[in-house]
């Protein structure tokens, strides 16, 4: 099984109950703290592809400061350049393990990861 990175905020509960899943099973994760290391626009950009989800789920639309800029949420370009401008845009949080990723909303999505591994 490839590594799985985990996309990680620790004032999240969210981002706290999922990364507990995962220590639970014994699964090793390489926790990337997100808003310390932020993605630049490739990184985004190939985790998008792997979560095979819409753009607007990748984005915490309801932070203020995401309405401040008042981006079409359509332009994917301007979006992600909106994350990387402001990292705590990114939704919360994401476990990928380079072939696949998942949304932990609820957290209990991202244990996909584990299915055929």
């Amino acid at each position: 099984m490839a590594a799985i990175i985990y996309y990680h905020n620790p004032r999240c509960s969210k981002s706290r109950q999922g990364l507990a899943l995962f220590e639970a099973r014994n699964i090793e994760l390489k926790v990337r703290h997100y808003l310390d290391t932020p993605l630049d626009i490739a990184e985004l950009t190939e985790l998008l592809a792997r979560l095979q989800s819409p753009l607007a789920s990748l984005v915490r639309t309801n932070e203020t400061s995401w309405k401040a800029m008042n981006i079409d949420i359509g332009d994917q370009q301007r979006t992600l350049e909106a994350i990387v401008e402001d990292p705590r845009l990114l939704q919360r949080p994401i476990a990928d393990d380079g072939q696949r990723a998942f949304i932990g909303r609820p957290p209990e999505a991202m244990l996909a990861l584990l299915d055929n591994a």
